[in-house]
This record gives C-alpha cells, structure tokens and sequence, in this order.
C-alpha cells in the first residue's frame, strides 16, 4: 500500500462513517487524491462507492469523520461548496437536456448574457465560440455547438459532459461509471479525454466497477468491499487478477 504525504494531496477523507438509519453504508473509510493523477475507486455494486463519492461532493454530509481539501478541513453542506472548491462530478445520467443544443449545455445554470439596449439576452454566439475551442482543447471535436444533444451517440454525450467538466472544474474530476453504457469504440474514446483531463492537470476520481478498462488509465486505486477499505494501492502493485481478487474478496482460477 502506499503511503503519501497529506500536505501533497487535493482532496482527502479521514475515517469517514455514513450510516443511513440502522444501515451502515460506510465503515470508517480513508480516501486520498494527489494532485494531477488519476485514481480509480472501485467495487461491485452497492458496496459503498456512490456513498463516498456523494459525501465528497456535498450531497450527503458524513455522520462522523473529516473532510480535507489543499490540506484544510472542509464542511460541505451542498454541491455548490464542493463546485466552489473546484469540484466537478459527471454522473452516470450526465445531467444533460436533450433538447437544448450542445452549447447551451456546456453552459447549463452558468450561460454568458449580453445587452441589447435594456434587454438582457443569452450570448448564444459567444457559448458556441468557447465550447468548440473548450471540447478542441481536449481533443473532442464537434459538427456544431447548435446541434441538439439528444441526437448524439451516447460516446459523444458523455464526451460533452467530460468537456464541460473539464472547462469548469479547475482542480477535480469526478467520472461516475463513465464508460457504463458504452461500446467499445466509444469507451476508448472516453478513456482517452480521462487522459487529457490528466494532462491539463486535473485530478481524476475514476468510479467503475470495470477493471479491463480503468487499469489502462489509473495511476492507484481505492478498493471498496461492504462499505470498507480494502486498501489503496499504487498501478504497479497489483495485476488485473489482483484488482479483481480484492474487489471480490475471492481468489481467481
């Protein structure tokens, strides 16, 4: 396992307990993120990962343990604290409006405006020129940011929202089982913008349960098994046989 100095981490949970009634959900877990890498959380379903995921985002507050961030503990009442610290989570549902165009999505809650006479109107010209150059940046290219979101391949959706993510987020990145409802093709394409997010120096929190795919990309891992921590472990400790093995808790043939 390894061991990392707290004053080099973005993000990080120290013994942290959620219990839902008479159910507990998480055990007393520990949980880092080093600036720039990107760090796969993993488990089967249920085994308490969304429950981590939504106490560092403030969507659950923990019923006992600490929250730090750049090295200073934190209390996160809503989303709206951790997006403040620069936290950006793309779920599974990817929050986007499949009426509204590309653009209009990237800026969703945060459009530019601009003044005609007395009037206030959206910028329509000015989110269409800052998404393509955001998503180019990125490497994701797009026809044109008019177009309807809901016509996308669900590759591209989730290409949007990482892009949005990106452009927004500044210091972390969250990617909710990003790859989920993907083929092959577009998973590897997703798989590629996580890398970029990487090079731009985002901090990546990757959430799979999908070992093949995230073991490409991860830097350590953060194993999860009925609400504890197994362990986290850095890329080079452990095979995909192993990572497996301690996500089941069995021993592969």
């Amino acid at each position: 396992m390894v061991g990392i100095g707290k004053e080099a981490l973005v993000m990080r949970a120290e013994k942290v307990v959620k219990r839902f009634g008479p159910v507990l959900a998480l055990d007393g877990v520990d949980f880092s993120l080093k600036p720039g890498e990107i760090m796969a959380l993993l488990g089967d379903n249920g085994e308490g990962k969304s429950t981590l995921i939504k106490i560092l985002t403030g969507v659950y507050p923990p019923t006992s343990g600490q929250l730090f961030f750049d090295g200073k503990p934190v209390t996160l009442r809503s989303p709206r604290d951790a997006r403040a610290l620069g936290v950006e989570t793309v779920y599974q549902d990817l929050a986007l409006v499949p009426l509204m165009g590309i653009g209009r999505n990237f800026f969703l809650g945060r459009e530019p405006t601009r003044r005609i006479g007395p009037i206030e109107v959206l910028d329509l010209g000015e989110m269409a020129r800052q998404t393509e150059e955001s998503l180019a940046n990125i490497g994701i290219k797009i026809r044109n940011a008019g177009d309807k979101v809901g016509k996308l391949s669900g590759g591209e959706k989730q290409s949007i929202a990482i892009g949005r993510a990106v452009h927004f987020g500044m210091k972390v990145l969250i990617l909710d089982e990003p790859t989920s409802a993907l083929s092959v093709g577009e998973s590897r394409k997703v798989l590629d913008y996580t890398l970029n997010a990487k090079a731009r120096c985002l901090s990546v929190i990757f959430i799979t349960h999908n070992v093949h795919q995230v073991i490409q990309v991860a830097d350590r891992y953060t194993i999860l098994r009925h609400g504890k921590l197994v362990g986290t472990y850095d890329k080079e400790e452990l095979c995909e046989n192993d990572v497996s093995e301690l996500i089941t808790g069995e021993r592969l043939q």
